[in-house]
């Protein structure tokens, strides 16, 4: 029996364009952190070795910087550390693990599986590594790795590999397809005893001793498991696995209809509520419809909301919030000659096309309806 931790797609360095310039060096930071918390999670269990299963590095090409903080935060663990190549940072010709950054900087306690050979990593245990050699393989190259291998009762294999297994790959034709009947294949002829795969960044059991760990802190708002990793209890007749917490981001899509103020007032409520606002991401989904002064409300409240939050922003992709004038909106006001002018035609034109079905060409009703809510924040800061 032996309990190891597996991790995957730690994509250190990764630039995180959608964030902007505030957050992003804390959300940068904090991949780096997860590091750490793996090896206060490998203490607190008692894991012998943590596996990494592909992309560990976003890129080839990193500032030297990213290497010195990974190699901050590896030292700060002490059981063996096992790292494959994925396709993010495949073993080719300009890869990381060979330049002389890598290699002189990299602990002792670090090891890359740049190849299939068996590595020892215990009495009757050994870590078997499917690496990325370019960012295209041309085979399944798990299937490669555990093609050689003889059963053996006696030993524990770990198999690390990085890819999408075919039942979840919705491109058929790659010929880098992890086949999943040939894996469990190889664990049911004991040539291997469990596997730990890379790539896919949630929490996700393929089949029996088939798991992705996923990533130790989201990447993506549809990502419904991630920032975790796992405990692995296995030998050839029992195979314990527990995902165990390390993230601190969340990325979180919020879905509202807003048809009154009181409903914008509710939503600021709940923002208001939500815990570790720095280290949250939100994308709303806003459907209804409002008046001007609700839709001045609705900004007061994401303006309040966007200096406190990691991100706030509209997903207009999804969205379906109309803003129409009421009575009153525009009657407070006290608009006269031009100005009045102006309101009256946006008005018009926003009504005519409220029910009109909008595309990429047809925008018109979009355009009035920001219009008009910029003429009604201009004119009420004025009066």
């Amino acid at each position: 029996m032996v309990r190891f931790l597996a991790s995957a797609d730690w994509q250190l360095g990764m630039t995180a364009h959608f964030l902007d310039d505030e957050s992003r060096p804390r959300y940068q930071q904090a991949r780096f952190d997860a590091v750490r918390r793996l090896g206060d999670s490998a203490r607190e269990h008692g894991c012998a070795f943590i596996v990494v299963s592909g992309d560990v590095f976003e890129s080839n090409q990193l500032h030297r910087s990213v290497l010195a903080r990974a190699f901050e935060a590896l030292r700060t663990i002490d059981v063996p550390v096992y790292l494959l190549p994925g396709n993010h940072d495949p073993l080719d010709a300009g890869s990381i693990f060979s330049s002389e950054a890598f290699r002189s900087g990299c602990p002792e306690h670090v090891h890359v599986l740049d190849s299939s050979t068996p590595v020892p990593v215990g009495e009757g245990v050994e870590v078997v590594g499917a690496p990325w050699l370019s960012k295209r393989p041309l085979t399944d190259l798990v299937a490669g790795a555990v093609g050689g291998l003889e059963p053996d009762d006696q030993v524990v294999r770990i198999l690390v590999g990085h890819g999408a297994v075919d039942t979840l790959n919705p491109d058929t034709a790659d010929p880098a397809t992890i086949v999943l009947e040939r894996l469990t294949s190889a664990i049911t002829e004991r040539r291997v005893t469990a596997a730990i795969l890379g790539d896919r960044h949630s929490t996700t059991e393929v089949a029996s001793r088939v798991w992705y760990p996923g990533t130790p802190e989201v990447t993506d708002r549809k990502e419904p498991e991630p920032g975790q990793a796992l405990v692995v209890e296995v030998d050839h007749h029992r195979c314990e696995v527990t995902p165990v917490r390390l993230g601190q981001w969340q990325f979180t899509v919020v879905d509202r209809d807003l048809n009154s103020g009181t409903d914008v007032t509710e939503l600021d409520h709940w923002l208001r509520a939500q815990p570790d606002k720095e280290h949250t991401a939100l994308w709303l989904v806003l459907r209804g419809t409002l008046t001007l002064q609700q839709a001045a409300q609705l900004d007061e409240v994401l303006v309040h909301a966007g200096d406190v939050f990691a991100k706030v922003t509209r997903w207009e992709r999804h969205e379906d919030l109309s803003v129409l004038p009421d009575d009153h909106d525009l009657a407070d006001l006290g608009l006269s000659g031009f100005a009045q002018a102006a309101a009256d035609e946006l008005v018009a034109q926003a009504e005519s096309d409220h029910d009109t079905l909008r595309t990429a060409q047809d925008d018109t009703a979009g355009g009035a309806q920001d219009a008009l809510g910029l003429l009604y924040r201009l004119a009420a800061g004025a009066r």
